[in-house]
């Protein structure tokens, strides 16, 4: 699937929080039912810091004025990753403290169920994007808020798994 898509920059339309006046980010978990073993997989992608040291991260980035949450979700997984899907309920809200600035962001994070990968993305010479287990995309991921976004998300499909497992008798 082609796409011809710019990735947004600049500040001008972003939100801040009114509890931390750090800017407001959306993220997702983009994930799928393996193709081999039916298993959920998340998708991944690289940190723009280059090496081991940067881990892995989720799409993420700031909420703008002119898109609802759902939007901000998707446009960052199309943008970062290269993913398009359907966004789920808000899996909760983190504060964490910026590493590159002197502020506290607050975050949200969406499930997002991908429904299709783009050949060309915006960020594709920037990061790399891979599937893996959820155990592993929070085992690799360098940030507290992401891993406990990935644990709740992780979390949410083993329960759906175990009351599916129970209906299907």
């Amino acid at each position: 699937m082609a796409a011809v898509m710019v990735a947004r920059q600049g500040r001008e339309l972003q939100r801040y929080s009114d509890s931390t006046g750090g800017r407001i980010v959306v993220g997702c978990v983009p994930y799928r039912a393996g193709a081999t073993d039916g298993e959920v997989e998340v998708l991944v992608i690289s940190s723009q810091k280059k090496g081991p040291a940067g881990g892995v991260l989720i799409p993420k980035g700031g909420w703008e004025l002119d898109e609802s949450m759902d939007e901000a979700a998707r446009r960052e997984a199309a943008e970062e990753a290269g993913v398009l899907g359907e966004t789920g309920p808000a899996l909760g809200r983190w504060c964490y403290r910026s590493r590159s600035y002197d502020a506290t962001y607050e975050g949200f994070v969406l499930p997002l169920r991908v429904t299709a990968e783009l050949d060309r993305w915006p960020e594709m010479g920037a990061r790399r994007r891979e599937w893996v287990s959820p155990a592993e995309a929070i085992a690799r991921c360098h940030h507290a808020w992401m891993r406990e976004a990935l644990q709740r998300f992780a979390d949410t499909v083993q329960a759906s798994s175990a009351t599916a497992a129970r209906f299907a008798l």
